[in-house]
């Protein structure tokens, strides 16, 4: 049977058409594999070429590294060569902030390992924040064995953490020199703002306070640089590159470091300051602070525990008392304002009045009344010095009135800034007229003026600022400028002050200092009210003045009773002069917090200084690397010994 034909039939295969298609199709191919291979090597030629130095350094820096280097800080000594702020080198937590990729994590991490604290953390995230993502900044500071055995142990799962050495001050006297040296501390938040990152880098401690901060520019020195070759997990492979830092300056101190102990022992953990005075450069000996504190724990962070005990302590430990503490200086003043008797020609030598015990203003009831109940009868300038005679001072700072007794203090460095080099100095009040208007909002009364002229009502002045004074009254009226600092060596051209700076302007001739250093001499050697120091006194004579300061006030016609009163209310000891007369060496203000009376108490501390200075203070003590000296707080205050006519 026949099939019909299909009406459509199919078309037979176009070749020509397939191989059309195929051509075009392969040209389009070629064209997008030849473009994308131009692209290619366009792209390598950018990177191989214009982009090589930016690529070179990448990949430098992932296989190098740059590393500041601490420099380590300046020595400070003794006048005789003691050590007294060392270096030592301690294990130290650091991160790199380059080579962490979650901090928080790794913080979360590691706290446990080396026992952070919450402060610690909250002071780490701080610094991390203005900190540049190459830094290195420290963990904890002075790790010890167990941290570094926990920390090795997991050592591979902290990229970027480390342990390194690094350099951290030491004070090996601990409590001795602590007001004097001051302290260095951790690089605060606020500091690091201020600080040139090109001197700082590497460093995490700073001076805080004392010579530490005032010379921090010298002691701290410039930071070297180190280029390391480091694989992918940041071990480093070798030391490619080396730049040494530059060591801050050594510095020599005044200070004695005998006398500095031997200080500090005779204050027998009672609340006092020492400040002892070259006068001839103006070197500070000693200058003791007491109660005082460690210093130590505060270059690794004191513990917040530690530190509100010395902040919250009743005698104050932090409290710098030699340079900060204000006090009514009493009578040691009298010296002083009798040679502004002289220079105003109020007063001379022959100068009398009768003291019957009391003294009150024409057409005033109230009495001021002097020490020594019933008074001393008739008394010139010579007496009322060696006695210490409050009614004749009394008289002559009523006829001298305040400005001019301001003006004339004023010559002696009280009611301003002795200039010393230590920092957070205080002034003290040296009152005048336009003084009490401007602070007080108030008139000057005429009454007002007589306790200033015994070193009371407004007067206040620092142990600093009175062992200043008696220098310039030893130098016969030549000032001279307190410092620390004797000799610095390093890298850092800086040249101490070592000589008088200027002259009190007096209208008498120089013969008047003499006589005045006589009436001085003769409350130590006379019949004045330190006459009690002559006793085993050998080779040498003293200047001096007693001075007792009130602290709580008495009403009138009621007389000063010590029984039965609390001790912080007891009057403040005080004792001021120089030695030997003819040839000071020293000059000294002893101030005994409470301790009632200047000539048992302040004196017999005073007179140990003199006879140090006198007879050992060549001698160089040898034995003592690792001593500490100071007694543990709290602290007690013995008794002491009072006697009749003890001012």
């Amino acid at each position: 049977m026949r099939r019909p034909t299909p009406k459509n039939p199919a078309p037979l295969k176009d070749s020509q058409k397939e191989a059309d298609i195929f051509s075009r199709r392969a040209i389009i191919a070629g064209v997008i594999v030849f473009l994308a291979f131009c692209t290619l090597v366009i792209r390598y030629g950018y990177l191989q070429i214009i982009q090589y130095e930016t690529y070179k350094t990448q990949a430098e820096s992932n296989r190098v590294k740059l590393q500041a280097i601490a420099p380590p800080r300046g020595y400070i000594y003794d006048r005789n060569g003691i050590l007294l702020a060392d270096n030592r080198p301690v294990f130290t937590a650091v991160m790199n902030l380059q080579e962490v990729t979650h901090i928080d994590e790794t913080l979360r991490r590691i706290t446990p390992i080396l026992q952070l604290s919450s402060e610690d953390i909250e002071r780490i995230k701080n610094r991390i924040k203005i900190a540049h993502r190459y830094d290195v900044v420290a963990l904890k500071i002075n790790l010890n064995e167990e941290d570094i055995a926990r920390f090795a142990e997991v050592k591979f799962q902290f990229s970027g953490v480390d342990i390194e050495v690094k350099l951290a001050r030491y004070y090996p006297y601990g409590e001795l020199f602590s007001h004097a040296l001051g302290y260095v501390g951790r690089i605060s938040d606020k500091e690091v703002t201020q600080l040139d990152p090109s001197i700082y880098a590497g460093t995490d401690l700073i001076g805080k306070t004392g010579i530490e901060k005032y010379y921090e520019k010298i002691l701290q020195g410039k930071p070297g640089y180190q280029h390391i070759e480091a694989n992918a997990h940041g071990q480093v492979l070798r030391l490619l590159q080396r730049t040494s830092p530059t060591r801050g300056n050594d510095l020599t101190l005044h200070l004695d470091y005998g006398l500095q102990k031997l200080a500090q022992e005779q204050l027998a953990g009672r609340r006092g300051a020492i400040v002892a005075i070259e006068p001839r450069t103006g070197g500070v000996l000693a200058f003791v602070s007491n109660p005082s504190f460690d210093p130590n724990p505060f270059v690794n962070g004191v513990p917040s525990a530690l530190y509100r005990y010395w902040r919250d302590h009743p005698d104050k430990p932090l409290y710098n008392r030699a340079s900060q503490g204000i006090y009514p200086p009493g009578s040691t003043i009298k010296p002083f304002e009798g040679m502004g008797g002289l220079h105003y020609g109020l007063v001379d030598w022959d100068y009398k009045i009768h003291d019957p015990g009391f003294y009150h203003l024409p057409g005033d009831s109230h009495l001021f009344r002097d020490w020594k109940k019933g008074g001393h009868g008739i008394v010139n300038l010579h007496r009322a010095i060696e006695i210490s005679c409050d009614t004749y001072f009394y008289q002559l700072s009523s006829r001298m009135g305040v400005d001019r007794f301001h003006d004339w203090m004023a010559q002696f460095g009280f009611g301003q800034l002795t200039g010393i080099d230590l920092v957070n100095e205080k002034s003290g009040t040296l009152p005048s007229i336009e003084w009490k208007r401007k602070a007080l909002k108030a008139p000057w009364y005429l009454g007002e003026m007589l306790s200033v002229g015994i070193g009371q009502g407004y007067f206040t002045s620092t142990p600093l600022q009175l062992a200043m004074a008696t220098a310039i009254m030893a130098n016969k009226g030549k000032h001279i400028t307190p410092h620390l600092l004797k000799d610095s060596k390093g890298s850092y051209a800086y040249t101490p002050q070592n000589r008088p700076d200027g002259q009190v302007q007096f209208s008498g001739d120089a013969q008047q200092w003499d006589l005045m250093q006589a009436a001085m001499r003769d409350v130590v050697h006379g019949r004045g009210t330190a006459g009690r120091l002559r006793q085993g006194l050998v080779g040498y004579d003293i200047a001096g003045k007693t001075g007792t300061a009130q602290v709580k006030g008495i009403k009138q016609g009621q007389r000063y009773n010590e029984k039965g009163m609390e001790e912080r209310f007891l009057d403040h000891a005080w004792f001021m002069g120089f030695a030997p007369v003819n040839n000071p060496q020293v000059a000294v203000a002893v101030l005994v917090e409470n301790g009632k009376h200047g000539s048992s108490t302040a004196g017999p501390i005073a007179k140990a200084v003199f006879d140090y200075v006198v007879h050992n203070m060549n001698h160089t003590p040898t034995s003592h690397q690792t001593e500490t000296t100071t007694e543990s707080l709290p602290l007690t205050t013995p008794p002491t010994s009072t006697a009749a006519g003890d001012e």
